[in-house]
């Protein structure tokens, strides 16, 4: 299971916009992931002022991730090449590497969005 941006932002702060079946397969699963993408796209909303965290991106990153054990997968070539490389159903290029990832890893995301189901990957909302 990878965690799309906005779920691990709802899971760090306990939002109950996260749905029950999203926390309980969550606490069920065996491994649960983030993608390194997900590190840029939080810093770059702090940056801009359109997220506020109570620390540096980096730090809070990586006091969400022991805190819930999730594991980060990294940007690999495979993915990027994958990534560019689905149709032109989704703009952002955030979600196109999670979706990426969870294709070429068979992973489920966890994400409100509907769009990432258009790609054939399975999804939690």
């Amino acid at each position: 299971m990878i965690l799309d941006t906005c779920a691990l932002l709802w899971l760090a702060a306990g939002d109950r916009k996260l749905s029950r079946a999203a926390v309980r397969k969550i606490g069920e699963s065996r491994a649960v992931y983030v993608s390194a993408i997900s590190g840029f796209e939080i810093a770059i909303k702090a940056a801009k002022g359109k997220l506020r965290l109570p620390f540096r991106p980096q730090e809070w990153f990586e006091r969400v991730i022991d805190h819930h054990d999730l594991a980060v997968l990294p940007l690999s070539l495979d993915i990027c090449i994958a990534g560019a490389e689905l149709p032109a159903l989704h703009n952002d290029p955030c979600d196109r590497f999670i979706i990426a990832t969870a294709k070429l890893k068979d992973l489920t995301v966890v994400t409100p969005d509907d769009r990432f189901e258009k790609y054939g990957v399975r999804t939690i909302g």
